[in-house]
């Protein structure tokens, strides 16, 4: 199944051209790191420089030999970083902002957007707000919801009230769903709109099925392959996980389960669902094979903003067994294109992962409707609204929180 129709009818009502933007683009992940974050901010990258925009990206330096690339209209500015806690293959930035209104200084963006909240984040902020740049922002991860999956629940209110604070001095904070933008506003969020994720379902797509990828998991064609891509961590919830598969292998004993990523917990992991195969951290074309050779996707997560490997599998034309929230929630019709339970009802989880299972129709009914459903979710229509959110913000239509001038959570940068 392709999806042109639904590109061409987004190019076919794009509104006349306006004149491009000098946009500051700020993260402190950016592919080749490998998470959802840095997977949708290189799409949106890409979006805006197809639009012929002049785009400067900032973004802490990866491994030691990493080069800022420049180009016609697009050019990096690599900052200082550390190894994040935990997850050593990331990186976070460091306080710079005097670098920053220097750089900005001497090339004045048109504004500023700031899709992470770290150190390099709030640098970028006071930096904007010294210059009286505009500046739109990304919440992304739940950091506050994490805190409660490492023993540390008491940090829940001082990482919530840093978040609302950094989100509420920008003009306005892009939330991918609906659900989260209620949330975020009886928090005391200001300014939020709703921006979703697109899905590449030229990359992602049923037919890049494989029969060798299912042989190297002990799989045969008719063997049923349930599939779990993401972070192995604890706030993925793999004891749920753990539970759905044995469940499943109760009714089909030659079920397999394959994890795709790596992560802190993988011991977790291992000792949970110990005939697993983990096949690491996978990305491409590879991760392409991977999603589109499986059978059922299973996603016990209750901590996403989004959760982009649900679109990844729905465009993979795989059933998704997920709960009733993020991206899941917005674009799944349980029993229809896949199967929901209610959110931390982890028998009604393991129920739907029972059941498709037990009913191979419905799990391939549900996988070809999904495929159509990923097919409306263009990138196109995703970076337009980015767009448009910017040019509002450059108007200049409200004005943000004010920002502590001279210190942060993190401390003094200059």
């Amino acid at each position: 199944m392709t999806c042109a129709t639904t590109a061409d009818l987004a190019v076919a009502h794009r509104p006349a051209p306006q004149r491009s933007l000098r946009i500051a683009l700020v993260t402190e992940t950016y592919p080749p790191e490998v998470n959802g974050v840095a997977a949708t901010l290189s799409m949106v990258v890409e979006g805006l420089r197809r639009g012929h925009h002049d785009l400067q990206l900032v973004r802490p330096r990866q491994p030691a030999d990493d080069r800022a690339a420049r180009e016609d209209h697009f050019h990096e500015v690599l900052t200082g970083g550390l190894p994040i806690p935990r997850y050593s293959q990331m990186r976070m930035g460091v306080p710079c902002t005097g670098m920053l209104v220097n750089a900005w200084t001497q090339r004045r963006p048109d504004v500023v957007h700031i899709a992470t909240e770290g150190p390099l984040g709030w640098s970028a902020l006071r930096a904007a707000r010294r210059l009286g740049l505009p500046v739109t922002s990304d919440f992304r991860t739940n950091f506050h919801a994490y805190s409660r999956h490492y023993g540390a629940a008491w940090l829940y209110r001082p990482i919530i009230g840093y978040l609302r604070r950094f989100h509420n001095g920008t003009q306005c904070t892009m939330v991918p769903s609906e659900v989260l933008r209620r949330e975020l506003a009886a928090a005391g969020f200001e300014r939020l709109t709703v921006v979703g994720r697109g899905v590449d379902t030229e990359r992602f797509r049923p037919d890049l099925r494989s029969d060798a990828l299912r042989s190297s998991w002990g799989a045969s064609p008719q063997t049923l392959v349930a599939l779990c891509v993401g972070r192995l961590a604890s706030e993925k919830n793999p004891q749920t996980l753990a539970d759905a598969f044995d469940a499943m292998a109760r009714l089909r004993p030659d079920v397999r389960l394959v994890l795709v990523g790596d992560g802190p917990a993988r011991a977790e992991y291992e000792r949970r669902c110990p005939g697993a195969v983990f096949a690491g951290i996978r990305t491409g074309s590879d991760l392409a094979a991977h999603y589109a050779s499986a059978d059922v996707f299973l996603f016990p997560s209750m901590t996403e903003t989004f959760g982009n490997v649900v679109t990844e599998a729905m465009a993979s034309g795989l059933p998704v067994v997920a709960y009733d929230h993020a991206a899941a929630g917005q674009l799944l019709r349980s029993g229809d294109n896949g199967l929901l339970a209610p959110l931390n009802d982890a028998e009604r989880f393991v129920a739907q992962a029972r059941r498709l299972a037990a009913e191979p129709a419905l799990a391939r009914g549900a996988g070809l409707r999904a495929r159509q459903t990923a097919c409306s979710l263009g990138w196109d229509r995703i970076v337009a609204q980015v767009e448009a959110v910017m040019r509002e913000a450059i108007r200049g239509a409200v004005r943000p929180t004010p920002v502590l001038p001279h210190r942060s959570e993190f401390g003094r940068s200059g």
